[in-house]
């Protein structure tokens, strides 16, 4: 790993007196040469003391590994692994070492380790500093984010929770009387679109979403765009189109924020929302946030409500598109909870929409919005008989988990009622979103007809 690090550096600091194609023809023999001595020495390394590491899955492919092969197809490969290798694998791709823990017994050891151990800094920033920006998240120490965690936390109370259903069925039920009485949409665009309305809405407050027109909505796509296996593989100082879009949209969106945030600071009057939580929080040392930090916090909590929301909805809406009996029993379990005439939702009426609750937890298992959560070890980690070396990628997938074959019956099948017995073997990794049961409550009243073509469009 730190010869890669160090050919990457050195890379980068010619790339200004070459020509992209040079430079990545040279990139590209460097680093098959080093990633082909560094796999010979990895495979000294596992051979030697008294230490059992977690199998290998070997390839004949030098710096690339396992790369194509999981690319095309993550969650089979993983499932081939798992029943050939166990709870535990590693394997390379593009010159790093990735070990799975595959089964809720051997994913323990991710949920119950500590930051100084496993880390998450280490594999996230290079994904989320472009896009959020220096200074907050995963690019500043571990206790100093978990004091900007504390902060939105702050800001996100069931009080708050509360006032954004009433905001969050307004802005569905205006977003879909827009689209007239026929036609056709990308089930996933559109959801996408309603959710950037709702979120931004809720988390960043009216002036910001007063702003929110075409142009801006596509900075957001643009810097959604920067979560790519590409911008988690690659240097950030590739030229790449995608990075160029992410980049530009990163600027923009901040200068829309800092205006904001100016005049929110000038104002009399205080607002009782999420920046303002921002605009008024202070560190442990007494230091308050400066308009970087809000802006990049604004950032990342729209576009991880964003994405883990439109992605859920997405698949909730193609599950119950398939099964017209089950919409049925959505629909009908509403009207008897809200009313015959469905009025406007309360949030304590969420609580007993109890068969969309399941439906909700069935789409999570099946298709969680993550395939990968990450740390790098730190540390040697045990797990059962092995022993995880520091510099090994140890990553948990609940796409995976949640539909092993020794774990689960019917793995396949979209099934919410498995969530009425004792033991549905239910995942332990669930990600969701307070917005999710109130927008899809909110499409269960609204989208009573519609139905989903084989194309995956909305009708």
């Amino acid at each position: 790993m730190t010869i890669l690090e160090v050919s990457s550096q050195l890379i980068e600091n010619t790339v200004q007196k070459m020509s992209l194609t040079s430079v990545l023809l040279a990139a590209s023999v460097f680093t098959l040469t080093l990633g082909y001595l560094s796999k010979l020495l990895f495979r000294q390394q596992t051979h030697t003391g008294d230490q059992k590491y977690p199998p290998h899955i070997p390839s004949s492919i030098p710096f690339l590994g396992h790369a194509v092969a999981f690319g095309k197809s993550p969650i089979e490969f993983l499932e081939r692994a798992y029943e050939k290798y166990g709870s535990v694998v590693s394997f390379t791709m593009v010159g790093k070492t990735f070990t799975y823990l595959l089964g809720s017994d051997a994913a323990a050891l991710m949920f119950n380790s500590k930051n100084e151990d496993l880390n998450a800094e280490d594999v996230y920033a290079r994904l989320t500093t472009p896009v959020f920006g220096k200074g907050v998240a995963y690019d500043v120490p571990n206790p100093l984010f978990l004091e900007q965690k504390k902060m939105l936390k702050t800001g996100l109370n069931i009080a708050q929770f509360k006032r954004h259903v009433e905001i969050i069925e307004e802005e569905t039920i205006d977003y879909f009387k827009r689209w007239g009485d026929s036609g056709e949409r990308n089930l996933f665009e559109a959801l996408s679109e309603l959710i950037i309305l709702t979120a931004s809405r809720c988390l960043h407050g009216c002036e910001i979403r007063q702003m929110l027109d075409e142009r801006v909505a596509q900075l957001y796509a643009d810097l959604d765009g920067g979560f790519t296996h590409a911008a988690w593989l690659l240097p950030g100082w590739l030229p790449l189109p995608s990075f160029r879009r992410r980049d530009r949209a990163h600027l923009e969106i901040k200068k829309i924020f800092y205006n904001v945030i100016k005049k929110r600071r000038e104002a009399t009057e205080k607002n009782d929302d999420i920046l303002q939580t921002l605009i008024d929080a202070t560190y442990k040392d007494g230091r308050p946030l400066n308009d970087d930090e809000i802006a990049g916090m604004l950032i990342g909590l729209l576009l991880a409500g964003q994405h883990t929301s439109s992605t859920t909805s997405s698949w909730l809406g193609f599950f119950l598109a398939r099964d017209r009996a089950l919409q049925e029993r959505c629909y009908s379990e509403q009207k008897t909870v809200c009313g015959e005439h469905l009025p406007p939702l309360h949030y304590d009426q969420l609580k007993d929409l109890s068969l969309l609750d399941r439906c909700l937890k069935e789409t999570l298992r099946l298709r969680p919005p993550i395939m990968t959560m990450m740390r790098m070890a730190k540390t040697p980690q045990k797990v059962g008989e092995y022993t995880i070396p520091p510099g090994h990628q140890v990553c948990v997938s609940p796409t995976v988990n949640h539909r092993l074959q020794d774990t689960w019956a019917e793995r396949l099948d979209f099934s919410p009622d498995r969530y009425l017995h004792d033991n549905p073997a239910a995942g332990r990794s669930s990600l969701t979103s307070p917005s999710e049961p109130v927008v899809t409550a909110v499409l269960e009243k609204t989208l009573p007809t519609f139905r989903l073509k084989p194309s995956g469009r909305l009708c």
